[in-house]
């Protein structure tokens, strides 16, 4: 009786306790976001990993469900947030989740699936859309990489039910750390908020108090630089594109190095230029372009098929040998508002040069 006596103290304690997310910098960015992006709703976190575990926490998804990714990711977006992560196999180009392996590995542990924009890319979307519609799971988009695509005349991470994103340094919009989700379900975004401060708001069904949240709030003043940056967002997404477009035209015409085109409909952020290698040895290639100071996904972050990551052995099932492939052929040069024209030309010409040596 004492017990159930102190859990009711607790919970009336916490209901009490100040709501947070009357901050004005704070609140001031989750208006400005949803309607740079075309959002109902903006809920700020602390970081784009931040993003996707609340994300899940608001579409319901916890410990003993899983959660369909793609393998070819990064390893940030494995952590479910207690879920289990099922990895997906490539289609054949390379470029999305396969749907058929998507639709044999979805059973009834199944709440979400993941679409992952790497590279600023969103090849899929659309299918994977549809297909989480008329099989009943929530759409979480991994736009961390992708502010300022659009795909169908709408932005990346507003087509799926929720969309995270990152406000680290060398995102177009960003404050040093944090994140944001987009959403246009207010159920999913009342939720979102009362997740990310120890659920001291309420949401749909969930007084305040009624559950366990978690400390993801975003300080204050990164709310204020983040307004900063995103005042001069179009300027900055310009720029990306500039870049992407400046290195693709004195590179594109290099043999062994294969322009990735973007799919139909779709404008990159220009987060990236990419091109799959047709070179011997394609990991080796790029971590060589690595050490001469042209900075890539798998030469230099080291980006695996999350399947043959160390960190997810013990989520593995079998082999995906498409993931492989298209990770360890990818080549993704990323950009930086800090380079400079003359740092394009020298990696143009460094991937030239040794793609010329490297086949001879």
């Amino acid at each position: 009786m004492r017990e159930n006596t102190g859990h009711r103290a607790m919970a009336g304690a916490i209901a009490r306790m100040p709501d947070p997310t009357g901050y004005r910098e704070v609140a001031a960015l989750e208006t400005d976001l949803a309607a740079a992006f075309g959002a109902r709703r903006a809920v700020a976190v602390s970081s784009g990993t931040a993003a996707i575990t609340t994300a899940l926490a608001a579409c319901g998804v916890g410990a003993d469900d899983e959660v369909l990714v793609p393998a070819v990711t990064v390893v940030m977006t494995v952590v479910a947030a207690g879920a289990r992560p099922v990895f997906v196999e490539t289609t054949a180009d390379g470029r999305s989740m396969d749907l058929a392996d998507l639709a044999a590995k979805t059973g009834p542990d199944t709440k979400a699936v993941v679409a992952v924009h790497l590279a600023g890319r969103t090849d899929g979307i659309h299918d994977l859309v549809a297909y989480t519609r008329t099989a009943g799971l929530r759409l979480i988009e991994d736009a961390c990489q992708a502010q300022g695509t659009t795909t169908g005349g709408r932005h990346a991470g507003t087509i799926g039910d929720i969309g995270c994103f990152s406000l680290k340094d060398g995102k177009i919009i960003s404050c040093g750390e944090g994140g944001y989700l987009l959403t246009d379900d207010d159920a999913l975004a009342d939720r979102a908020a009362a997740h990310r401060t120890h659920w001291q708001t309420s949401a749909p069904g969930t007084p305040a108090g009624s559950r366990l949240g978690v400390n993801h709030r975003l300080a204050e003043p990164l709310a204020a630089l983040a307004r900063h940056h995103l005042a001069h967002f179009p300027e900055a997404l310009a720029l990306r594109r500039r870049q992407a477009a400046a290195l693709h035209h004195a590179v594109d015409d290099t043999p062994g190095v294969v322009p990735l085109a973007a799919a139909g409909g779709e404008t990159p952020n220009g987060y990236s230029a990419l091109w799959r290698l047709t070179l011997p040895g394609p990991r080796e290639f790029s971590a060589r372009l690595a050490r001469l100071g042209v900075p890539n996904s798998t030469g230099t972050h080291h980006l695996t098929a999350a399947h043959l990551h160390p960190a997810c052995s013990g989520y593995a099932t079998g082999d995906l040998p498409r993931a492989q492939a298209t990770v360890d052929t990818l080549l993704a040069v990323p950009f930086t508002a800090h380079d400079s024209e003359r740092d394009i030309e020298q990696r143009a010409l460094t991937i030239r040069q040794e793609a010329a040596s490297w086949s001879s």
